[in-house]
């Protein structure tokens, strides 16, 4: 059964071949803000985020990605349709401008949308994803990231990723979401996980994206946008980081015009889970600080 949290509602939006689904939460008429997921997630890793910021006065839209959970299992996985999903999701709910936060492969798609469409974001949040330009820059610094990018090779084989992760009901992703602080993350959050991996199809759309990577990294697809960002810019980042260096911030400021960037050492690549509130708070106050 999906998941219910008080005050948010579950709808479907049938797109330009995509039919996708997606929660809402807050005042309708309030500023409003996009928050998109990564692996192996869905909607849900925004709980903490959504009722903090619909408190606010914000109308708090997230959606399960291209993919994911409840969400069509159809391609192409490229950062060009990815972005354009979420222009198609704008269209849709009446949006012409919005905030966007993204972690891990949403951050991905956060930063192409505002690379493609900056007249369409307001202000862009990022949180444990870099920049793919201060991405491949840390990798070319050494091994260190390389190495943490062992999964990525490995999800270019075929079948065999996909059977890895179900195998033992999915054990990974239980060992994986295990390791949070229970507080954070109970038992009951992680079979939500697993339930929306197990989707029909679920799994594997999402490990397709990592199959579109080089793709991703190098032109975020068939069309390479503007490496450089020019909307106003928060970078949260955990520093417990087991997939991504800390390194991957530090050409950042080569490619954003305007970025705000917090390091936070005790939490990990989950950031917004494992530090509910410290997200909470950084993100309520860039929205609201005033743009240069």
């Amino acid at each position: 059964m999906p998941p219910r949290i008080p005050g948010v509602e579950s709808r479907y939006a049938d797109l330009d071949g995509l039919r996708m689904h997606y929660v809402e939460a807050g005042d309708p008429a309030g500023p409003p803000v996009l928050l998109l997921h990564g692996f192996p997630e869905f909607w849900y890793s925004w709980r903490f985020q959504i009722q903090a910021l619909a408190g606010a006065g914000y109308r708090v839209i997230a959606p399960d990605q291209r993919g994911y959970n409840l969400t069509q299992k159809s391609g192409p996985y490229t950062g060009e349709q990815l972005a354009r999903d979420i222009v198609n999701l704008q269209e849709h709910l009446g949006i012409a401008r919005s905030y966007v936060v993204g972690h891990d492969w949403g951050g991905v798609v956060a930063w192409a949308f505002a690379a493609f469409y900056p007249q369409r974001v307001i202000k862009l949040v990022s949180l444990n994803s870099p920049h793919p330009q201060a991405y491949q820059d840390a990798c070319k610094r050494g091994l260190k990231q390389l190495r943490k990018s062992w999964y990525i090779f490995f999800f270019q084989l075929p079948w065999l990723p996909e059977r890895a992760i179900s195998a033992n009901n999915f054990g990974k992703i239980r060992k994986l979401f295990g390791t949070l602080p229970k507080q954070y993350c109970t038992e009951e959050d992680i079979g939500n996980y697993v339930e929306a991996l197990a989707q029909p199809g679920a799994l594997h759309a999402a490990i397709n994206w990592y199959r579109n990577i080089p793709r991703q990294l190098l032109g975020f697809g068939g069309r390479i946008p503007p490496a450089r960002i020019t909307v106003p810019t928060c970078v949260i980042w955990g520093e417990r980081d087991d997939a991504l260096e800390v390194m991957c911030c530090d050409s950042l400021p080569r490619y954003v015009q305007d970025l705000d960037l917090h390091f936070l050492p005790e939490s990990t690549h989950w950031v917004q889970i494992d530090a509910p509130e410290r997200v909470n708070a950084l993100l309520l106050a860039f929205f609201a600080s005033p743009e240069k």
